[in-house]
């Protein structure tokens, strides 16, 4: 298979978080993704929660005009969600589970026994030209069971790899490779996320078949210490080694 370079999606959330921990308008998401985009990131992802607990409605206004790379918005499939994606149509949207009570995204939609809402919102979502993938466990059945929804990519998560014991993470990496195989197979974009960061990320950007990497609470807790640009740069140099 020819390997094509992999994009670097960075997720700015959490300088929303920071942010809002405030109040103001300070630091601003807008302005953390002007310095990804400067710095090399192929994309900006956004997570627009139902409960709004870091990007606000107003910041995706903004990243829907003003982000020149490929703006991917995570959400739920919810009507309310359905409805801003489709009068936005930023380029990618990855539908997410999401609950009220969890810190971060704790794995994979149900995509097996799908609420019959999904189907729908997919198609009303894709029907605008946004591509819609599908944040699922890395399963060769769960890449099929997206498909079989109208899903044109599939978001493979790697938090189990990347957070769990060493010990089992070639184990892991053998459940990625293959869901990655099934969405090539199955003409599916596959792109992965969850936890990477420099230590872990260069298996994942091996694999030939995933096409994106989305990045962000390791790469703005890295800008802590070295600055965003610089957190960014030295990402995409890991994935470019990898690759």
């Amino acid at each position: 298979m020819h390997t094509k370079p992999m994009r670097l999606s960075v997720n700015v959330d959490h300088v929303a978080t920071l942010r809002n921990a405030r109040g103001g308008s300070f630091p601003c998401p807008i302005e953390a993704a002007r310095i990804c985009m400067a710095a090399g990131a192929d994309g900006i992802t956004i997570h627009l929660r139902e409960d709004r607990r870091h990007i606000r409605d107003h910041d995706v206004e903004r990243m829907a005009t003003e982000v020149t790379t490929r703006l991917n918005l995570e959400m739920a499939a919810t009507e309310e969600m359905v409805a801003i994606c489709t009068r936005l149509a930023p380029p990618a949207c990855c539908i997410v589970p999401e609950k009220r009570a969890e810190l971060t995204t704790e794995g994979g939609l149900n995509v097996a026994t799908p609420d019959p809402f999904l189907r729908g919102a997919i198609a009303r979502i894709a029907a605008r030209g946004t591509e819609v993938s599908l944040f699922i466990e890395p399963d060769p059945a769960a890449v099929e069971a997206a498909r079989a929804l109208g899903a044109q990519a599939v978001e493979l998560h790697t938090g189990t790899y990347a957070e769990g014991p060493v010990a089992e993470r070639a184990a892991q990496l053998a459940r990625i490779a293959a869901a990655a195989r099934a969405a090539h197979a199955l003409g599916l974009a596959c792109h992965a996320g969850h936890g990477l960061s420099y230590e872990t990320v260069g298996p994942v950007a091996a694999r030939p078949e995933i096409e994106e990497v989305s990045i962000g609470h390791f790469l703005i807790s890295s800008a802590v210490f070295e600055g965003l640009e610089g957190a960014v740069r030295r990402m995409i140099g890991a994935i470019r080694a990898a690759r």
